[in-house]
């Protein structure tokens, strides 16, 4: 792939993260800022002294509009031109898959490993829950789990094309896809549990924060997949023009 395309590819990424970024939003401020409010409500009412004499740099308002459209579109701006990247390099390499299905299948793969093993194993949580000594803990725990999910990933799609012609594909990947999930399963069994949710949290409150952050991140990724296999596609296998198609008229 040469170096123009690999440009294209990048803007048309870019421009699909930006794209799916807005459609993020959506579901972020209408699923997940009610959450996010009522979870601040609670940690004000529960709170040991009064927040009312403190000086609020940024306000709530503003969190939750412009703050919240700035770190999700440039974030979607990012991770398009980072996945885009991803796309270059797995083009062809992953099996006969066309442009659109092998946005598909990368978005799909990268979502699971990036995005839903860790949070599988250290959910998202709202406002007021956790202890603030410990986010240092916590966060480092989060990205040893993401690494070590991103790296397995690789490790087991390597592992399947290693298997493939002597197994076939259905055998590889289940061998792979086996693998990968074991492994999974071990550090999710060694690694500390983290849990910190106070005792007069609303369980209900805390299930629809994790699931608008789940939402999120499904909105982003598929939206991204959708977007950017739509524009991959016109650019790496065009549609013949009318003049192409046309019969010459002495055959």
């Amino acid at each position: 792939m040469n170096s123009t395309t690999v440009r294209n590819l990048l803007v048309r990424g870019m421009l699909a993260g930006l794209g799916a970024g807005v459609l993020a939003l959506i579901v972020a401020y209408v699923l997940g800022e009610p959450n996010v409010h009522s979870a601040i409500g609670f940690e004000e009412a529960h709170a040991g002294h009064s927040h009312g004499d403190e000086a609020e740099l940024v306000s709530r308002g503003l969190q939750s509009t412009a703050g919240l459209a700035t770190g999700v579109l440039v974030h979607g701006v990012a991770f398009g031109g980072l996945a885009a990247l991803a796309y270059c390099f797995a083009l062809g390499r992953v099996g006969r898959f066309g442009p659109r299905a092998t946005a598909l299948l990368l978005s799909g793969c990268a979502l699971l490993a990036v995005y839903v093993v860790p949070f599988l194993k250290y959910p998202a949580n709202p406002p007021a829950v956790g202890d603030p000594d410990t986010i240092g803990k916590r966060t480092a725990l989060y990205f040893l789990m993401m690494l070590l999910s991103v790296l397995l990933a690789v490790a087991a799609t390597l592992l399947g094309k290693q298997l493939a012609p002597r197994t076939g594909n259905w055998y590889a990947t289940v061998v792979a896809v086996l693998a990968f999930a074991m492994v999974i399963g071990l550090a999710y069994a060694f690694l500390p549990v983290v849990n910190e949710v106070p005792e007069h949290f609303p369980a209900a409150l805390l299930w629809r924060f994790r699931l608008s952050a789940l939402g999120i991140q499904l909105t982003l990724w598929a939206g991204f997949g959708l977007l950017f296999g739509e524009l991959a596609q016109r650019l790496l296998r065009p549609a013949p023009t009318a003049s192409a198609q046309a019969v010459p008229a002495g055959s």
